[in-house]
């Protein structure tokens, strides 16, 4: 039942209190913090994802316009600009990197047996990267070009509701593949990778984890071939290979046997090679779950459209990284209301209305489901005639 909360009080109410404080308390946030705790900070910048704030100028004022309301939203006192921006500047940011994955394990739970178009019980990441520019005359730790900065959003992606598991934030010079150095494999987990992490030491060692993997293969692979297997050209398969590298370090770093897939793409008009080490799913299979890989990409573009995370409150890595995690942190929330709420939008929608309604004192649930324009019966028969024939 509503008692007054605000909409944005009650998105709050789905943050695990304890987890949050233990993290704060893990990195020591709110040591000799008299005012500002690292809670109020976490409660503007999810503000400011939430709203579409363009500045910490544009947070103040738009926080303080609403005097009123604001101790009922868990705010205490006014929001000066400039003690968010040494919040921001000062704070750890790895206390909102852990809450993050605080909310992707409870998220995690909640999205456990949804479907992702592929009829397969294990769990299926999907790992890419992407670039976030920069100016490199206010981000000069940002390195990525002689006159340009950037950093790299590296991400895995449970492809089981469309959450990233692990992500990790580098400058624009990190490689892809070192990635794959970072992660810890879960045997018996499908990881989809196009060509830029083909490194075959790295992917032998998710077959020594018991996982699996499904990459593109490059041009100058070189390989014997080893079995042929049938394969249902109606599909789009052109061959089903087992083969073994013969390249002089490729074989040192992947000694075992792989699996060649062919596939004909009738929508693109490209034939494509994949290379995998699983035998016991079918060749058709194998060009699904490459596909599926699309769905990091759309998670990438849906971020940087509908979060801010391509301008930044604050220049330095500290302030960048901060309000990074609480954008991931604000997309994973989105995602537990529509769980647990059983809310049949889109989190684009949800996000939208969100943004509009922030303020407003009604129960979430009314806001997510009575958003539609509804016409009054009662007062259909009183619409006057514009023209009278």
């Amino acid at each position: 039942m509503n008692r007054g909360q605000t909409v944005f009080s009650q998105i709050m109410d789905f943050i695990p209190m304890y987890e949050f404080r233990k993290c704060v308390q893990r990195y020591r946030g709110n040591y000799k913090v008299q005012s500002f705790s690292c809670w109020n900070q976490f409660l503007c910048m999810a503000f400011a994802q939430l709203t579409y704030r363009e500045s910490l100028r544009d947070i103040e004022s738009c926080l303080n316009s609403m005097q009123s309301k604001l101790y009922h939203m868990g705010f205490r006192g006014s929001i000066p600009r400039s003690t968010l921006a040494y919040a921001n500047e000062t704070r750890d940011w790895r206390i909102y990197a852990d809450f993050a994955q605080v909310l992707i394990h409870i998220a995690r739970g909640l999205y456990k047996d949804d479907e992702f178009g592929v009829e397969l019980d294990n769990t299926v990441y999907a790992l890419d990267s992407t670039t976030i520019d920069l100016c490199l005359s206010l981000f000069p730790w940002a390195q990525f070009r002689k006159q340009k900065g950037a950093i790299k959003l590296h991400t895995l992606l449970d492809l089981r509701g469309n959450l990233p598991s692990y992500i990790r934030i580098t400058d624009g010079k990190v490689h892809d593949v070192n990635i794959l150095d970072d992660l810890i494999p879960e045997p018996g987990s499908y990881y989809i990778m196009d060509r830029g992490y083909v490194d075959f030491a790295r992917l032998y060692t998710l077959t020594q984890f018991c996982a699996f993997f499904v990459t593109r293969a490059k041009t100058n692979l070189q390989f014997r071939r080893l079995y042929s297997h049938p394969v249902d050209r109606a599909l789009g398969l052109r061959c089903d290979q087992t083969i073994v590298l013969t390249g002089f370090y490729s074989s040192k770093g992947y000694p075992d046997k792989l699996r060649r897939t062919r596939y004909y793409d009738a929508e693109t008009d490209k034939l494509l090679t994949f290379l995998s080490n699983s035998f016991i799913i079918p060749a058709f299979t194998i060009a699904q779950l490459y596909k599926c890989r699309w769905q990091v990409e759309l998670f990438f573009r849906w971020i940087k459209q509908h979060l801010r995370i391509k301008s930044f409150y604050g220049t330095s890595k500290n302030a960048v990284k901060t309000q990074i995690w609480i954008a991931i942190s604000v997309y994973v929330l989105v995602a537990i209301i529509k769980k647990r709420l059983d809310v049949d939008l889109s989190l684009y929608t949800i996000l939208q209305i969100m943004s509009v309604t922030a303020f407003e004192q009604v129960p979430i649930i009314q806001v997510l489901t009575n958003f539609g324009y509804r016409a009054d019966e009662h007062d259909s028969d009183k619409q006057l005639l514009l023209i009278d024939l």
